[in-house]
């Protein structure tokens, strides 16, 4: 399972080269992190050589170096609003996102993300404007990273003492440039938003990072305009080894948007540039997870070989050993190829509502398996047989489809037995079975 804590990020691996990589704004230190665990549902077949970058880790998803090239999305809900937030990033994992955002934009968000964090199936990335106070708020939640604009953070101590406590953390940051929110000097200078002015303003911040020795960046240099955004980015490529998170921000609804975007991110993967990439469209974000598959799918940079399992990383409230039953769930469909998205969740508290999106999962409680159905209660199995009941009843709907599966169960008996379950956990284990009300209340001393 993912760590949360910083003292398990700590303990990871980090340790210098002897090789330093020159760069515009200084040298910064290449660094070895212990690899984490790799999603073997994926591998690399594109022929396309991609320039080598510096490999990083944000939470147990790698980005840069050989690492396949990952799919991010944001989301759109408050994210004060914990249950809404979760099912949206459930969903975003389910239709393949590796990586989510989740804006902090206040204290109410900072106190969301501590209960969000622990309960997320993928690694979560705090997004800060404006307000370094934010960062630090976020990182106290147990955020995986942040993103940073330095449009709007410009003051060099205020972004030194972000720099300073992420690298005590060991965590990442995107120094995310937009060519619509640049400090203003530099529209002066460059007369506009330029590839240049857009790269001066990624290696003003690098040197920034530099100052404090933080080296754990990745890059984007994102514009509405397609050109643009491809000339910034090449530019970039030239000047920096650090990986680059890609995008046509602003791209706006389908299906214009879908083709402005796959315009910018697709010449750019063609060309080798670019470690992961985001979709950024006025619509579900759901769909942009799934346009970032289906485009590195089409270039051949990601495969999918089998079912697509998702699992929460476990929490307070989880029933039983999560990544044991994940591990037995993959070990059992094989080979099988169904082109079905599975969850295995801990815990029938927030288990069927967090993975409502995918087509099939079980979730624990009170020694029992609850199998669902897009979110729907179907069957109740004794725990022993949960991962046996899994393959069955996915292979069922991969023959006879949702529907034929639905009205197989008996509904009402599953939904009943569920929340008898439900009301059980939730009076043994009590509403903060993670003790997030701990973390709120240090947010909330230190802002």
């Amino acid at each position: 399972s993912r760590s949360r804590c910083s003292s398990a990020r700590e303990a990871r691996c980090q340790r210098p080269h002897d090789s330093e990589v020159a760069l515009a704004g200084g040298t910064l230190s290449d660094r070895c992190l212990h690899p984490p665990r790799i999603v073997d549902t994926m591998q690399v077949t594109s022929s396309v050589p991609r320039k080598k970058t510096r490999q990083i880790s944000v939470g147990d998803v790698k980005v840069g170096g050989d690492a396949p090239i990952t799919i991010q999305s944001m989301t759109i809900t408050k994210t004060a609003d914990v249950e809404g937030t979760l099912q949206q990033i459930y969903a975003l994992a389910a239709a393949g996102a590796d990586i989510v955002r989740c804006t902090c934009n206040e204290i109410e968000a900072a106190e969301g993300l501590a209960q969000i964090v622990p309960r997320s199936p993928v690694p979560i990335i705090a997004d800060i404007h404006h307000q370094y106070k934010m960062a630090m708020a976020a990182m106290e939640a147990g955020v995986d990273g942040l993103r940073l604009n330095p449009g709007n953070i410009r003051k060099p101590e205020h972004i030194k003492i972000v720099a300073a406590e992420a690298k005590d953390r060991n965590l990442p940051i995107r120094i995310g440039v937009n060519a619509g929110s640049l400090d203003p000097k530099l529209y002066e200078k460059y007369g506009g938003a330029t590839p240049e002015a857009m790269v001066e303003s990624a290696m003003t911040e690098i040197a920034y990072f530099d100052e404090v020795g933080f080296d754990l960046i990745k890059i984007s240099v994102k514009a509405s305009s397609v050109p643009l955004m491809v000339d910034a980015y090449r530019m970039l490529s030239e000047v920096t080894d650090h990986p680059l998170h890609l995008g046509v921000t602003e791209a706006g609804p389908p299906p214009a948007g879908l083709i402005k975007a796959t315009a910018g991110i697709a010449t750019l993967l063609l060309e080798g540039i670019g470690d992961t990439i985001r979709y950024s469209l006025t619509a579900d974000p759901v769909q942009e997870a799934k346009a970032g598959r289906q485009l590195l799918e089409a270039l051949g940079l990601r495969e999918r070989k089998n079912i697509d399992l998702i699992a929460c990383p476990s929490c307070g409230r989880a029933e039983v050993d999560v990544i044991k039953v994940a591990n037995e769930a993959m070990e059992a469909f094989g080979e099988r190829k169904l082109p079905l998205q599975v969850a295995v969740m801990g815990c029938v508290v927030n288990g069927p509502g967090e993975a409502r999106d995918a087509d099939i999962g079980i979730a624990a409680g009170n020694k029992r398996g609850h199998l669902f159905i897009k979110g729907q209660n179907v069957a109740v199995v004794p725990e022993d047989e949960m991962v046996d009941q899994l393959v069955e009843w996915a292979e069922f709907i991969n023959e006879h489809g949702i529907d034929a599966a639905l009205e197989r169960a008996d509904l009402d008996k599953a939904r009943r037995e569920a929340e008898k379950d439900r009301a059980k956990l939730l009076e043994e284990q009590g509403d903060d079975a993670n003790a997030a009300g701990e973390k709120i209340v240090e947010i909330r001393r230190k802002a």
